[in-house]
């Protein structure tokens, strides 16, 4: 019963603090796609607004490796406990100081700086944040189940996205335009700082993996992971980051493109767009956990690999989908996209650490997901927005399907029995 109520905590504490993480972030992506480009990048025109947007969401996406590298040096060196703490706390005092920010109208470019700053904040936190979570759940999995407690943290991306937009869609239907603009966006961000304090709640409560309690004490890297990780881990690192790209580009172009896209040029409303993206959301939760069992019966390389031939066609579909008129067949088109993102994303918490030995298995994880994340995702917004304004959505799936093949490269490169040598070097 004693392990029993431990796996629990250390479930829910790895759920938790990716899900105020993921909120966190998808807020900012959330206010990028709706009212960020008028309000703190007022140029000539809208699309030009939207794009200067989908810019300052990128400069997380370039925080992100720096994150990985700082808080993995202190998650090898120090432990996981300690390192998730700090990344939550820096994550969250960003968000809530966004919240805080004046617009350009009322204090020029120094608005528009500090909003990127503090953007650049957000993106160091989640850094450090995912390569943590994802630890503490595999490194205290019984055999058999490491995939099923992957899947955990990985379900935090859902459960975020669901409580950014579904507030975004409540304050919505309660303000009207120009409430929204004015003060309501800002709530959102504000009520982050309620969130971060349940998350550290929890993580105060944990202790620090057996993996890493044994490489503190019997091996532990030398005084800089990173060296170490790329003088003895380069090809595995380089792997893990090309199986990340597709996860990224596929969800931030269901996401935040489909958003400002749909409630721009084609006109929808926002809730009903929002509400379609909420139920389409479902969806990724679902492929989460499908993979989680399928990869535990098979295994992470193989449903990951499957995932991304199934990316590959459904990029083709995006332009067709879109372009019938029609919001059930968007949602149809955004279901099966984020299902698939769920099948390349949510083994990635197994697959990642299998390839790094304890000694820098928190640097190298987190290096691998946040550098493919900027290659997938980072700017991908802003240049899906330049591909349909020159050329139209097709070039925006054929970016996804783009994605996907380069995953797949990365994953064949992963060689077979990695999941055995985790057991060894754990």
């Amino acid at each position: 019963m004693n392990a029993y109520r431990r796996n629990a905590r250390i479930l829910i504490a790895s759920l938790v603090g990716t899900a105020v993480e993921f909120y966190d972030f998808y807020v900012y992506a959330t206010a990028a796609a709706l009212v960020f480009g008028p309000l703190f990048f007022p140029v000539h025109s809208a699309s030009m607004q939207q794009l200067a947007a989908y810019a300052s969401f990128g400069v997380a996406f370039v925080a992100r490796p720096v994150g990985a590298a700082v808080f993995g040096h202190f998650g090898d060196r120090v432990g996981r406990k300690s390192t998730l703490v700090a990344s939550l706390l820096l994550m969250g005092a960003a968000t809530v100081l966004i919240g805080t920010l004046p617009t350009y109208q009322s204090a020029g470019w120094i608005a528009p700086l500090l909003l990127c700053l503090l953007r650049f904040c957000q993106g160091l936190g989640l850094g450090g944040e995912w390569g943590g979570a994802a630890l503490l759940a595999v490194e205290n999995a019984p055999p058999g189940w490491r995939a099923r407690f992957g899947m955990f943290p990985q379900l935090g991306a859902p459960l975020g996205f669901i409580a950014a937009n579904g507030l975004f869609l409540i304050l919505s239907a309660w303000l009207n335009e120009n409430e929204f603009a004015r003060w309501g966006w800002r709530i959102p961000f504000l009520l982050s700082a309620a969130l971060v304090g349940f998350g550290l709640w929890i993580r105060f409560r944990l202790t620090d993996t057996p993996a890493v309690s044994f490489a503190l004490h019997e091996a532990a890297p030398r005084s800089i992971p990173l060296a170490e990780l790329f003088a003895t881990h380069l090809r595995q690192t380089l792997a893990g980051t090309f199986a990340v790209i597709a996860c990224f580009a596929i969800y931030y172009l269901t996401t935040a493109f489909a958003l400002g896209y749909g409630t721009g040029t084609l006109g929808y409303g926002r809730q009903a767009f929002l509400g379609v993206q909420l139920f389409a959301i479902l969806f990724m939760a679902l492929g989460i956990v499908v993979a989680g069992y399928a990869a535990d019966h098979w295994s992470s390389r193989g449903v990951l690999i499957f995932g991304s031939v199934l990316a590959i066609g459904m990029g083709l579909l995006m332009g067709p989908m879109f372009a019938a008129g029609s919001l059930a067949a968007i949602g149809a088109f955004l279901s099966l996209g984020l299902f698939t993102m769920g099948l390349v994303y949510g083994p990635l918490a197994a697959l990642l650490p299998q390839l790094f030995t304890a000694r820098v298995r928190y640097t190298g994880s987190s290096i691998a997901f946040n550098v493919g994340g900027i290659i997938g995702g980072g700017f991908a917004p802003a240049a899906a927005q330049a591909l349909a304004d020159k050329g139209g959505l097709l070039f925006v799936g054929l970016y996804i399907s783009g994605a996907a093949i380069l995953t797949l490269v990365g994953l064949l490169s992963v060689p077979r029995g990695t999941e055995r040598a985790f057991a060894v070097n754990r």
